[in-house]
């Protein structure tokens, strides 16, 4: 298996660049001491970030399983120059259309059934870079139809994505770190690995058997490991609790408060269940559960409790925000509403003072299996953490802030070290060493000169209060 790696060249050698840019910007609104007086919630440790710092908030919203040809076709992104296709070639070389489809499952024509996104329907559709869209896994086999993977979704059913890309930064050159699906997707998210410690030379490649998740999955949960030449054959399978550092250990040690929103602790997608020294596992009540005070400060369930504290005031300087099955875009399991989902969370932002110091980084945690034309760089750098499992498909990326350039489409390679990168350069952390080293910081995607941009509403066909009051059970993802 080859290395994907970024292609940014010196782009992300500009760290003082970036760091010239901050500096110049000092004390740019009356906003900024008003938001440093704002009183931290429960468990989160308030901090001192510098006034020359535009930006003291920054929310990482992470949907599910899509990729640009799949989710946006966006004419005004496209005309704008965004890479997005609406034919496919097939490994036949035929050419066929991204037969629209809806969003969830409900329409004329609902998506109810799910194709493979594994390690090896990876491998099948990457092809050796000829991207010509196989894909060995759909279920259930009675509901896919010829050509399964060949679909875009109905533009009506995500407006709200739409008029976020088209006012702020889209990324069309945006891949998820890893070449499989969710759970190490969000180790990657958190981390900028799935190694199961710090020194091993493997990574969690799939989702753990029966999606137990983490350090409070069942003691005969295993989750496969694959090597650095992509060979899941090998390596032993490993119980899905894993020990080295994460994003939050950096955040705790400055001092910057940090919350994770999620709809539930075992779920495959709540990336911390898996890091034993947050979660720290005890019997409670017959039941393994996570008893750190990392978690128990920090790890906010259910998720639309980032609605209540950005309305109150609380909103940590850093926040991960995870939905539940039925607003997360991944098919067969979600009801269309995971668009109203993250525009009820950026109008949150938008119409309070939180704007004028956020930045709000919007991305989709994997490919889900859909086609996508763009392949992965593939490159050779002897990157230790990353020898050979990077990267995987490409995903949507949308960038919002006062200082986001606007109406942007963004050309350069990142993938999810950008997003742990941005936010260690933003707030003056080390590095993890992992894949926030070879990565970009999405500088290219901000403008710290330029006028800030004035919030509008983004429409949508839910507001916050219809996900605040849902007392409909979160449900978890369905990825077997």
């Amino acid at each position: 298996m080859t290395q994907f790696e970024n292609n940014c060249g010196e782009t992300m050698k500009m760290l003082p660049t970036w760091l010239t840019a901050l500096v110049m910007v000092s004390g740019a609104t009356a906003t900024d001491g008003a938001q440093l007086s704002l009183t931290p919630g429960d468990g989160l440790k308030a901090a001192t970030p510098s006034s020359a710092q535009p930006i003291q908030h920054i929310v990482v919203i992470v949907q599910e399983n899509r990729t640009p040809d799949n989710l946006f076709q966006d004419r005004v992104l496209i005309f704008r120059g965004a890479d997005i296709v609406s034919i496919a070639t097939t490994a036949e070389r035929q050419r066929v259309p991204l037969w629209p489809i809806d969003l969830g499952t409900a329409g004329s024509s609902p998506q109810n059934y799910d194709l493979g996104h594994s390690n090896a329907a990876f491998v099948a559709m990457y092809d050796g870079g000829k991207m010509d869209g196989v894909n060995p896994e759909c279920r259930p086999a009675d509901k896919c139809p010829t050509n399964a993977q060949y679909r875009s979704v109905n533009p009506s059913d995500v407006q709200p994505y739409f008029n976020l890309a088209e006012q702020y930064t889209f990324g069309d050159r945006m891949f998820q770190t890893n070449e499989g699906p969710s759970f190490p997707a969000h180790q990657f998210l958190i981390s900028g690995t799935s190694a199961p410690t710090e020194t091993s030379p493997l990574f969690a490649a799939e989702n753990p058997a029966g999606n137990h998740a983490g350090c409070i999955a069942p003691p005969a949960t295993r989750v496969a490991m694959i090597d650095a030449t992509g060979s899941e054959t090998g390596p032993a399978p490993e119980y899905p609790c894993f020990e080295h550092p994460t994003l939050t250990d950096l955040l705790e040690s400055k001092g910057v408060s940090w919350r994770y929103y999620t709809p539930s602790a075992g779920s495959i997608w709540t990336g911390p269940v898996a890091i034993d020294h947050v979660c720290q596992p005890k019997t409670v009540n017959g039941k393994l559960a996570c008893t750190g005070p990392e978690w128990t400060d920090n790890v906010a369930i259910p998720q639309t409790k980032v609605l209540t504290d950005i309305a109150n005031g609380q909103l940590a300087q850093v926040s991960w925000v995870i939905p539940d099955g039925a607003s997360s875009d991944h098919a067969l399991a979600n009801n269309g509403t995971g668009p109203s989902w993250v525009a009820s969370i950026v109008n949150a932002i938008g119409n309070s003072p939180y704007w004028a110091n956020t930045a709000i980084i919007i991305t989709w945690d994997d490919w889900g299996g859909w086609y996508d034309h763009v392949p992965p760089q593939v490159i050779n750098d002897g990157v230790s953490w990353g020898s050979g499992y990077v990267y995987g498909m490409r995903v949507p990326l949308i960038v919002v802030s006062p200082y986001a350039k606007a109406a942007y489409i963004s050309h350069v390679t990142h993938d999810f070290g950008s997003i742990l990168r941005f936010i260690e350069t933003n707030f003056g952390l080390s590095s993890l060493g992992y894949a926030d080293v070879s990565a970009d910081d999405l500088s290219d995607c901000f403008n710290f000169d330029q006028t800030p941009i004035k919030f509008q509403t983004i429409p949508a066909a839910l507001d916050a209060a219809y996900f605040i009051n849902d007392k409909h059970p979160p449900t978890d993802p369905d990825d077997d």
